[in-house]
């Protein structure tokens, strides 16, 4: 009789202990379904990130190539003003240059 009594309380504490594991393992399954979808959307903020810095890069070069053909336009207006107020009686001899506006169209070809 006392056997039995102890084979009940042992398998009432193996019961216990299982339903307690069971527990700990759904939960440890939630936070692992949680960290996974942080991750995922981790990624996707990092990929959305990466795509604006690619796009900010690109305006940036963009934007470097147009500063250096200013600056090219600026330093050959500075050579000719150097050079006009260097030898200013030579550039009057010179035949002053006609321009003549020619509207252009655009068409979108969108």
């Amino acid at each position: 009789e006392s056997l039995r009594g102890a084979h009940q309380s042992l398998e009432r504490q193996l019961q216990e202990l299982e339903e307690r594991h069971s527990a700990e393992a759904a939960g440890l399954q939630d936070t692992i379904g949680q960290l996974e979808d942080d991750l995922r959307n981790t990624k996707n903020e990092m990929a959305r990130h990466l795509r604006e810095y690619q796009d900010l890069l690109n305006v940036k070069m963009a934007l470097d190539i147009e500063i250096a053909a200013y600056r090219k336009l600026l330093e050959g207006e500075e050579t000719l003003f150097n050079m006009g107020s260097v030898g200013l009686p030579t550039l009057n001899s010179l035949p002053s240059p006609t321009y003549s506006f020619q509207p252009r169209s655009f068409t979108s070809s969108t």
